[in-house]
């Protein structure tokens, strides 16, 4: 059959653009539909960004890229949905906007569910695309003629995560995972702010590692170093994940992995510093094979203020 659009090539790229953004979003609706949620795609912006806390209607506007009276259409609708609500502002000029619980919930299933299910769908479209533009697009269209996102995202299931390693256009996100749970928790000192900025000096180039894992839809979810400490030893640090990967178990799978590479690395010992008030962190230790360890408190234990907790790799 004819395709007037494609045969128009560049002339009419807007018109081809919209037509692929309309399929994949019909496939996307019947996803969401399937999962239960009473939204749109065009809401899943708004959710998404709402799951960091309250925004004004100018920081969705920014975070998102889409003008103010769209988002505006988006948050009235959600507010009728109650998914979201008014939060109190200071400026009582200034609207602010929260999830409320079913809100909340909602954001909680599309993360660990729907939006991993639509990004491996959508990794599926890609993977045959190459050449120009224009081919690209010419392959994701056939791709879509196979199996839609919805039937893409059916066979898919949440998982998919994998390990990618240390490249400079991803030190942002080693600086960005790391200082927001150190923040939460704690205060970044000297020494976290001196290796999370410098990644590459302070690790990589020395003979250590940066690992990050990614999940499907999610992107870079979570990382952690494999720091070298004097001839032989190595110090798993910086590890965290991200709070919209969590339930999808990216902490084990990242911690197994690091392990694998820093006995590859011959790290005699391995060990980890961190602080009594991590007891998840602690919990995942213990079950992948680090004890606790008097040792190795007293030899690398002052680096850190807040460290109270010393193991070593046994296995």
């Amino acid at each position: 059959m004819r395709d007037v659009i494609a045969e128009m090539g560049p002339s009419f790229l807007g018109s081809r653009l919209k037509r692929l953004a309309e399929r994949m979003q019909a496939g996307a609706t019947s996803v969401i539909a399937d999962a239960g949620l009473p939204l749109q795609p065009g809401h899943m912006a708004v959710l998404a960004a709402l799951r960091a806390g309250p925004r004004t209607i100018g920081q969705l506007a920014e975070e998102i890229g889409v003008s103010q009276p769209g988002v505006t259409r988006s948050v009235n609708q959600l507010a009728k949905l109650d998914i979201l609500t008014d939060a109190p502002a200071a400026d009582q000029r200034t609207r602010l906007v929260e999830l409320t619980p079913s809100g909340r919930d909602a954001a909680h299933r599309a993360t660990h569910d729907m939006w991993p299910r639509i990004g491996i769908a959508a990794e599926q479209l890609m993977a045959g695309a190459s050449g120009s533009f224009l081919d690209q697009i010419a392959a994701i269209e056939a791709a879509l003629d196979e199996g839609s996102i919805a039937d893409r995202a059916g066979r898919a299931r949440p998982g998919g995560l994998r390990i990618r390693e240390f490249d400079d256009s991803l030190a942002h996100h080693f600086y960005d995972i790391n200082a927001t749970w150190i923040k939460q928790m704690f205060t970044l000192e000297p020494v976290d702010i001196e290796v999370l900025e410098n990644p590459r000096t302070k690790i990589v180039d020395p003979g250590g590692v940066v690992l990050f894992v990614e999940a499907p839809g999610l992107g870079i979810v979570g990382t952690c170093a494999l720091q070298r400490s004097g001839s032989s030893g190595v110090e798993l640090t910086k590890m965290g994940v991200r709070e919209s990967a969590r339930g999808m178990k990216a902490g084990e799978f990242l911690l197994d992995a690091a392990i694998a590479r820093g006995q590859a690395m011959g790290a005699d010992p391995l060990y980890l510093l961190t602080s009594s008030k991590c007891a998840a962190a602690i919990h995942l230790y213990e079950k992948l094979g680090f004890a606790h360890d008097a040792e190795i408190m007293v030899q690398y234990g002052s680096r850190y203020a807040r460290c109270d907790v010393a193991m070593r790799f046994v296995g």
